[in-house]
């Protein structure tokens, strides 16, 4: 189920036609601060998304499918999160209608160091 604002995002879907995009774009912008983004996407069908210049996170809003980051696959459901550092191959495939991810940008272009720190 989706909450106000991702309802609200939603229903600017789909965006302008592009050449990646020829059916509209699958995202919208939901808010901006400094180097940090957050989008709402939700890709109709296919995920036809490239490597980004910037680390990501997804957080699963609605819907399941697999999630394929550097051809390791991962089955998802709403609540579940992915991290994708910047350059990483990655896209949403065998999903449901219903799909929709919060997705959240930030760092320099390249993406940041893990700084050798353990997690």
């Amino acid at each position: 189920m989706l909450n106000a604002l991702a309802l609200e995002l939603f229903n600017r879907l789909p965006g302008p036609v592009t050449p990646q995009w020829p059916t509209g774009e699958r995202f919208v912008k939901a808010m901006a601060h400094g180097t940090m983004s957050v989008e709402l996407y939700a890709p109709d069908w296919v995920d036809p998304q490239q490597p980004h210049s910037q680390d990501e996170l997804y957080f699963i809003q609605t819907g399941s499918g697999e999630f394929v980051l550097q051809g390791e696959r991962c089955r998802f459901e709403p609540g579940a999160a992915f991290f994708v550092p910047a350059g990483a191959a990655h896209r949403f495939e065998n999903f449901s209608a219903d799909f929709s991810t919060w997705v959240v940008f930030w760092g320099p272009q390249g993406g940041e160091s893990d700084g050798g720190d353990a997690a």
